[in-house]
């Protein structure tokens, strides 16, 4: 009820402490309690503010009656007026004795909020009872969602809140929660006492909160934690799919990642090389998680960066750096002057050959990140081939026959399309060399 007060209020935080006599104080600093508030049974005030705990089933005519029961009396102190609790006969039914409030003139008529007075609370009582809130847990708040809060966990059991109370523990959470907006079968599942609420009662709310959360913190956590999936040993939030493709989501937008799976970690070695040469972190997540994120967008709306995507912004990264043929070397020249000649071995350059570009960098491929020989680019219908191809007529010819059949087949290595390509030229070439060779044969000495 103090906290309450407080929230309702926007008056200074309760206190809580011991005086001198060994008694227990809690007061709020809120527009005081009145009697009045001893009879009704619901607070409509409470009921539409989402916020507060006291909605329902912790009722303070209850804890009175469980202080009296146990032998710790109570003194009640506002300005509206003081009250104490004894034992009296029911109006009427004068052989019932039930508990009843003494209501005197207030002690202090200028006192400002409300002030419980408790004898015969131990400490460890004292304890236990601001163990159950939230306010007193130490549990700090990572990130606020419209769901609710995401904790960090102070113990090594997760804890879970609601509206600032505790309702349950859960011993294998990354995160403790306080769930801010309940759901019906939330709301169905409360007790009196808050306590023993089942996890099939909140966990699609925390799901929730999960899904909503935006922090790299929460992500980065929920990421390094799923890299023990591999040997069972990641706690129950990283078993929803979603809430891995979340963190998935959020960790793209906010660092230089990239996502593998342990086989293209040990396949890749040569790119995940040099994607930490470039500054990215790599990230290690399973198969089905892969599957999920390619090709999917993060929450900033840009590609989430898997081997594939990697590859790709590495390739709009690069720079070719083009050589004239006046930079060229005397036998490197006369190398790419018989380009037209190794052409006519194949009846001509396709048209959709544009030009031909030498250069001293080449792009590194997919499959085994080393720098290719030459590259078809057909979009702008270019056969760009690497200097050192230069070196002899026999590399050259090979590299620039390579690329065209790129280009006429329109396909990439280890490719069917690629090879029968490839297999047709060389025919071509095979047949045309061995009908010169033949007609060499008949020339008359």
């Amino acid at each position: 009820n103090a906290i309450d007060e407080q929230i309702l209020t926007g008056t200074r935080d309760i206190q809580i402490f011991k005086d001198d006599k060994g008694r227990w104080h809690i007061r709020d600093y809120g527009r005081g309690l009145r009697y009045e508030h001893l009879t009704q049974k619901e607070d409509e005030e409470k009921l539409r503010n989402p916020h507060v705990i006291g909605k329902f089933g912790i009722g303070l005519k209850d804890a009175l009656a469980t202080f009296y029961r146990k032998g710790v009396r109570v003194y009640i102190k506002s300005r509206h007026g003081d009250i104490t609790l004894g034992m009296s006969q029911k109006h009427e039914f004068e052989d019932v004795v039930t508990l009843h409030a003494y209501i005197h003139p207030p002690s202090d008529p200028d006192f400002v909020g409300t002030e419980f007075i408790l004898e015969g609370v131990s400490d460890e009582d004292m304890a236990r009872a601001k163990d159950l809130f939230l306010r007193f847990s130490g549990e700090r708040v990572i990130e606020r969602t419209r769901y609710g809060e995401v904790l960090e966990k102070k113990r090594d059991v997760a804890r879970i809140y609601v509206n600032g109370v505790k309702v349950a523990e859960e011993p294998n959470f990354l995160f403790s929660y306080n769930i801010t907006s309940l759901t019906k079968k939330i709301r169905q599942a409360l007790n009196r006492e808050r306590k023993n609420v089942g996890r099939s009662a909140y966990s699609d709310r925390v799901k929730s909160i999960l899904l909503s959360c935006k922090s790299k913190e929460v992500a980065e956590r929920l990421i390094n934690d799923l890299k023990s999936y591999a040997t069972g040993g990641m706690h129950d939030e990283l078993k929803w799919i979603d809430v891995q493709e979340h963190a998935v989501r959020i960790l793209n937008a906010t660092e230089r990642v990239v996502f593998l799976t342990p086989g293209e970690l040990a396949t890749s070695a040569k790119m995940v090389d040099e994607a930490r040469t470039m500054g990215y972190k790599i990230i290690t997540i399973p198969e089905n998680l892969r599957d999920r994120i390619s090709g999917q967008k993060d929450v900033s709306g840009n590609v989430i960066r898997d081997l594939k995507q990697f590859y790709v912004e590495y390739k709009k990264s690069f720079e070719f750096k083009f050589v004239e043929l006046s930079q060229l070397s005397p036998v490197e020249r006369d190398v790419f002057s018989k380009t037209d000649e190794i052409f006519a071995l194949i009846g001509g350059r396709p048209r959709r050959i544009k030009q031909i570009k030498i250069s001293e960098t080449m792009r590194k491929d997919f499959e085994t990140f080393t720098e290719t020989t030459g590259i078809w680019d057909g979009k702008t219908g270019t056969i760009i081939v690497r200097r050192d191809q230069l070196r002899s007529l026999e590399t050259y010819a090979a590299t620039l026959l390579h690329e065209t059949a790129h280009a006429i087949s329109e396909a990439e290595d280890v490719s069917r399309e690629f090879e029968n390509e490839l297999t047709r030229l060389l025919g071509i070439i095979a047949s045309k060399a061995i009908r010169e060779r033949k007609g060499r044969k008949l020339l008359p000495l």
